[in-house]
């Protein structure tokens, strides 16, 4: 394939297609955008067939680990204009219960009642990672604290969320 066989190209693909979609399509949940990201991963593997060492892994390795991050730079490039997370984060401050007119537009008073008893250090990237998809590192950022920071907040605040919703750690 490093030479251009076209031949050898086809019977790559048909010995990895189906791995490699299986795989583009557990990341990104899509079939459509599945497709993109396993074509995309074959045109990759084709260009920089020469640059596969096989010292370094397998080659079925090295192949779905290209699969693997172009599938995340899908989602991250699909997620590129998301919502901004602030009304959310808004909606965890209490309420007056006596508010005949308040509605969880979330679905979930008891998740929200969960999230609102967690130290809103916990709770907002916990909110941010889970319903707005940003990662650890975008959070630090936008927050301005250390990634660790923010990886045991969230890591903590889960623990008391289970343990406030009664879910077990199983």
């Amino acid at each position: 394939m490093a030479s251009g066989d076209a031949e050898a190209a086809a019977a790559f693909v048909r010995r990895f297609q189906a791995r490699v979609f299986g795989l583009a399509l557990s990341v990104v949940g899509d079939t459509g955008l599945a497709e993109e990201v396993a074509q995309e991963a074959f045109v990759r593997v084709w260009r920089h067939a020469a640059t596969y060492d096989p010292r370094r892994g397998r080659v079925a390795t090295w192949l779905l680990t290209i699969t693997r991050n172009l599938a995340v730079d899908a989602i991250r490039l699909r997620h590129k204009h998301r919502a901004d997370p602030e009304p959310l984060l808004r909606a965890l401050q209490p309420v007056a219960a006596e508010d005949p007119f308040e509605t969880d537009p979330y679905g979930s008073d008891q998740l929200r009642a969960g999230l609102q008893a967690l130290p809103l250090e916990q709770s907002r990237p916990i909110v941010m990672s889970v319903f707005y998809g940003l990662t650890a590192k975008e959070i630090a950022d936008r927050e301005g604290i250390p990634l660790g920071t923010v990886k045991t907040r969230i890591r903590r605040g889960l623990a008391k969320l289970r343990h406030e919703l009664g879910v077990s750690d199983d």
